[in-house]
């Protein structure tokens, strides 16, 4: 039996329905009340449970081999979120506790490229490239920070454990609309489309899904493995998606000046909308980072191999257009 922690995100339902399709059987940890709409017509056992909850996990434990641990909170959003801090640390603490107290033969951490150093430009980031907990964009990549180290120092203690670093994931399948997908979203809209000069890597999320499946079979214990794409800047990204939905829209370049003055009122807009604006400082500050990532030792070490970006936006907007469709019918 292979357990998911969230398993009902974007990157949990894909890789729960390509390890269906290996014939394996699958255990997903879900939320009370939690939206299950991306898990439905999957045969998959369903138990519920939540990071925080240790007696949980130790229920949901029970006779399980594996472990995929992708349960956290995503945020983009600057200083600091006590939730954030809670569920992406304590959680993984109580997974690494219980996953050792089953006798789990190995637990796969999905972290991030944002948890690692934030390395200048004209370097390139790899897997020497350390975790770190201190010079942070926000939270969320301290977060992930704190929990990678914790499953490394849990593989320095014996425990059988591999760290997965996606970069930036788009991709179908995306049912409740990630950070990314709902870029795509926007841009597939019939109005003038803003950006910035800007790149990142992004990867697509079948990839990933395949990556961890490679890494929980092939990788060494206590290592961990960039699972990165192809490098591609946001107005290029933003101009494919209007060439496969057929629209054409006015693409306006905000000056960064402009973009980063507009961020600082991000926080606000948030508290009163509800809804995440399209220009942070988070946001920005990372297309305009590093995004020289190798993910050579996954290719060499796994056998990884991401497909290419323009296939990856195609396929997301096709399956956007689709969904979108299957939707109004359901409403009609």
């Amino acid at each position: 039996m292979i357990l998911i922690t969230g398993a009902t995100g974007h990157i949990g339902n894909v890789l729960v329905r390509k390890l269906l399709a290996r014939g394996e059987k699958v255990r997903a940890l879900i939320l009370p009340g939690e939206d299950c709409t991306s898990l439905n017509d999957l045969e998959l056992e369903r138990i519920e449970g939540d990071v925080l909850d240790l007696p949980s996990l130790r229920r949901a434990f029970r006779g399980t081999r594996l472990i995929y641990h992708l349960a956290g909170i995503i945020s983009i959003m600057p200083g600091k979120n006590p939730i954030v801090q809670r569920v992406n640390v304590q959680g993984t603490r109580n997974v690494i506790r219980a996953a050792y107290e089953a006798g789990v033969q190995r637990l796969v951490y999905t972290s991030s490229i944002h948890a690692l150093f934030k390395s200048p430009h004209g370097t390139t980031i790899d897997e020497n490239t350390p975790f770190d907990p201190e010079y942070t964009l926000g939270a969320y990549d301290q977060s992930k920070a704190e929990a990678s180290l914790l499953v490394m120092d849990a593989a320095c203690l014996g425990m059988d454990t591999v760290i997965v670093c996606p970069t930036g994931v788009i991709g179908p399948y995306d049912f409740r609309g990630s950070e990314m997908g709902n870029l795509i979203l926007d841009a597939m809209q019939s109005k003038p489309q803003f950006c910035v000069d800007g790149a990142y890597d992004f990867v697509d999320v079948r990839d990933v899904a395949e990556g961890m499946i490679l890494a929980c079979e092939k990788g060494h214990r206590g290592e961990s493995y960039i699972l990165s794409g192809e490098r591609l800047e946001v107005a290029g990204l933003m101009t494919i998606v209007q060439k496969v939905s057929g629209i054409r829209n006015r693409l306006i370049k905000i000056p960064m000046a402009l973009a980063r003055f507009a961020a600082l009122f991000s926080p606000l807009y948030y508290q009163i909308s509800k809804s995440k604006p399209r220009f942070t400082s988070y946001a920005l500050a990372t297309v305009t980072s590093n995004s020289n990532i190798s993910n050579v030792k996954a290719k060499r070490e796994l056998g990884y191999k991401p497909r290419p970006l323009s296939v990856s936006i195609t396929d997301t907007v096709q399956w956007f257009q689709e969904y979108q469709r299957m939707l109004a019918l359901k409403g009609n």
